[in-house]
């Protein structure tokens, strides 16, 4: 009973007082959108990013935009940072950070192209056999690569 007149009384509150408490109540997330993307030699792309941490290589990538798709995102990451067109994507997997607050989403993509940095975010772009990655480059992102690569041989073959 008490549940049913907390509903009624919910539901009878201004938008934005309900908006607002929700905010106060619940974590707040940064979403990005990242790629593993391949080329037809089976290379994957890392690009150096001058502010990220560490040596700077790692996947491309970046936040979404107010009301932006992922997938909308990515594409627009990769058009804008080292002028590459995405052929196709394929949700991977996500991942959430607690440090920092983020949900990341993943995918699978192919494209073909040279990839020049086209941004001030990018000092090196370069296609990697997946067994030479760069020294520096984040274990959870070499995981995340083997991964994306194994499981994109598994369904290429029907598996």
């Amino acid at each position: 009973m008490l549940k049913n007149l907390l509903a009624k009384v919910w539901r009878r509150t201004p938008k934005k007082v309900r908006r607002w408490t929700v905010g106060l109540t619940q974590s707040r997330f940064a979403v990005t959108a990242a790629g593993v993307v391949t080329d037809d030699h089976g290379r994957v792309l890392l690009l150096k990013h001058v502010f990220r941490p560490g040596s700077g290589w790692g996947l491309p990538g970046g936040f979404l935009g107010a009301g932006e798709q992922a997938e909308t995102a990515l594409a627009r990451e990769l058009s804008e940072e080292v002028g590459l067109e995405l052929e196709s994507a394929q949700l991977f997997t996500t991942r959430v950070f607690k440090r920092p607050r983020q949900l990341e989403i993943v995918f699978r993509c192919k494209t073909t192209g040279e990839a020049l940095p086209q941004s001030i975010e990018v000092s090196e772009s370069e296609w990697f056999a997946p067994d030479s990655l760069p020294a520096g480059l984040p274990q959870d992102q070499r995981d995340l690569i083997r991964q994306a690569l194994a499981e994109g041989t598994r369904s290429e073959r029907g598996g």
